[in-house]
């Protein structure tokens, strides 16, 4: 199958419109030696990378802390010509750089090539981590000697953070790709897409499938919203009618959770006829449900989750309350609220346990002063933890 190709920005590389993302084929989110791979488990990752190909999904994303999803992609990478993959790795960022070089040597060992034609600054999500990727002699310069002696491609980073440090990493001019989030449930991100294509930077979306709304197990309610479309079908359209975006993550863990996405993109040139009508529809249901008003201005004058009493990210949840309340997306919603306070800086801020503990509605009502409904917001937090307080979940890696 031929996937429509996309220009990802000055790499010039002709990417795929879908890419196999490596997260979650692998046996183990923890490092272990090749010979803990059962057969059966290293035919399940061969398989999916034979069926990508097969698809036209040639452009592989892994990362060093994927656990052994490095390891076992460079041990089936062997039944490859290096030129018909398009292969890209991440690698955190680090202040100490003879670390950061011992993981770039790590990566390469772990994936059995020569050149690896894409590499990430690995959730450059804070400032310090922006710092220690551009500053003289830091990840970025390594990179480039690497690229200088003809062992990786183009540079690229990728990240979780807020947008202003985004657009701040993309106008340094240092990367020449960026792997971020936007999606229908989640689209801060617009002007930081808009801003790499000033910069011809090129744009991979993470994880639209899981990041953005636990597609894969969707409520009935946002079934009857998508109609006629599965969830994951109007969300990779979505994502893929904006030409700034080039490709988007298809994670895979079996071989059929190919088959909506490959729908998707059947249905990409009739995209306006089913995108439009199905954003009415959630918009629609979010205003019946939450009200004009709310629907309209809940996310404008509220503090940041460093302004705010207990490092409650206030933002975050209050968007994690209306999913709930307009279109039944509690099960996201759990997952994400408990990686609140969990989830280091890949998470930042926390959820809202803290309230009628160490966090008095008093402070709370201070800090919301310039919103338009304090009191409401404070219900909703407390309805939240009510219905999520009880567990908390670390994130996959701690990196």
């Amino acid at each position: 199958m031929n996937l429509p190709l996309r220009r990802f920005g000055r790499t010039n590389l002709k990417i795929p419109i879908l890419s196999l993302g490596g997260m979650r084929f692998q046996k183990s989110w923890n490092q272990l030696d090749f010979s803990e791979v059962s057969l059966k488990e290293q035919n399940k990752v061969e398989n999916i990378l034979n069926l990508a190909c097969k698809y036209g999904l040639n452009h592989i994303e892994t990362a060093l802390h994927y656990g052994t999803s490095e390891m076992q992609l460079g041990h089936a990478l062997k039944l490859y010509h290096e030129d018909s993959i398009i292969l890209q790795t991440k690698i955190p960022p680090n202040p100490n750089i003879e670390l950061f070089k011992e993981n770039l040597k790590t990566s390469f060992e772990n994936l059995r090539v020569k050149k690896i034609d894409l590499i990430a600054i690995h959730g450059l999500n804070n400032e310090e981590h922006l710092y220690q990727s551009i500053r003289d002699g830091g990840c970025v310069d390594v990179l480039k000697q690497y690229q200088k002696d003809g062992l990786i491609g183009h540079i690229g980073f990728s990240t979780h953070g807020k947008l202003s440090l985004i657009k701040s990493a993309i106008s340094s001019n240092k990367f020449d790709y960026v792997n971020l989030h936007w999606y229908f449930i989640n689209q801060n991100n617009i002007s930081a897409i808009k801003l790499a294509k000033k910069y011809d930077v090129g744009v991979f979306i993470i994880s639209p499938t899981d990041k953005g709304g636990h597609l894969h197990t969707p409520s009935e309610k946002l079934f009857d919203l998508c109609r006629p479309l599965h969830p994951i079908v109007f969300n990779d359209l979505f994502c893929l009618r904006n030409i700034d975006v080039h490709t988007i993550s298809v994670g895979v863990s079996k071989e059929d959770d190919f088959d909506l996405h490959l729908e998707a993109v059947s249905l990409l040139q009739n995209a306006e006829e089913y995108v439009p009508q199905i954003v009415d529809s959630f918009k629609d249901e979010s205003i019946k449900c939450l009200g004009l008003e709310w629907h309209n201005c809940w996310s404008k004058n509220l503090p940041t989750w460093d302004q705010t009493p207990g490092n409650i990210n206030i933002p975050v949840l209050l968007w994690l309350s209306n999913l709930i309340d307009a279109w039944d997306m509690e099960g996201f919603a759990r997952s994400r609220y408990q990686l609140l306070g969990n989830g280091s800086h890949w998470f930042p801020g926390n959820n809202a346990n803290s309230i009628d503990n160490t966090v008095d509605e008093k402070e709370l009502i201070d800090a919301l002063k310039d919103h338009i409904n304090p009191e409401r917001v404070i219900y909703k937090l407390r309805a939240l933890k009510d219905k999520f307080g009880d567990k908390d979940i670390s994130r996959l890696t701690s990196i």
